[in-house]
């Protein structure tokens, strides 16, 4: 891979975080390192576990949230999304990772964690062939109109809606 392109999946449908591990698991079948960075996560959900027990030697998976929802800028939060960022760009540089999957990055932006122009300035400094995937709801439009590749995931229905189902072991995490 010569270039390496920007993904941004977004929406308020299920399946974003599910599409990049896909991505990460397709790369590392094909021998390519990959990094996973999850922005506001601070539990190893099932794909976690999996690739750091199964597929170590390819994939690496930090989580850079803290217990609890955020639902703004609290400064422990800035201060975890901050050193997750500062993490990502050295996951982004000198070419070691070919895949680098910020995970629900569009939401630590939406609310007031990091900005664009961090996260721009961070993607922009990747090595040549290194392709980064944004997640999570909320994308900013500047982030879809950098994007070299944007999805927009859709609900159309939601068991969690129409049947009470709470999040499932292995299915939501």
């Amino acid at each position: 891979m010569a270039k390496g392109f920007v993904h941004v999946y977004t929406g308020n449908g299920k399946g974003k975080t599910t599409a990049a591990i896909g991505l990460v698991v397709r790369a590392a079948g094909r021998g390519m390192r990959c990094f996973v960075g999850q922005f506001l996560k601070s539990i190893p959900y099932g794909e976690v576990a999996m690739l750091k027990e199964r597929c170590s030697d390819l994939v690496t998976v930090e989580l850079f949230g803290r217990p609890g929802h955020v639902s703004g800028p609290d400064p422990k939060d800035v201060q975890a999304a901050e050193s997750g960022l500062a993490r990502v760009r050295e996951a982004l540089a000198f070419g070691r990772y070919r895949v680098v999957v910020m995970d629900e990055v569009n939401v630590a932006m939406f609310y007031g964690l990091l900005t664009w122009d961090e996260v721009r300035s961070a993607v922009e400094s990747r090595a040549d062939g290194v392709e980064v995937v944004l997640t999570g709801r909320y994308a900013p439009q500047e982030a879809i109109e950098f994007a070299d590749l944007v999805t927009e995931m859709g609900e159309i229905k939601h068991y969690y809606k129409t049947s009470g189902v709470t999040s499932r072991d292995g299915i939501e995490r």
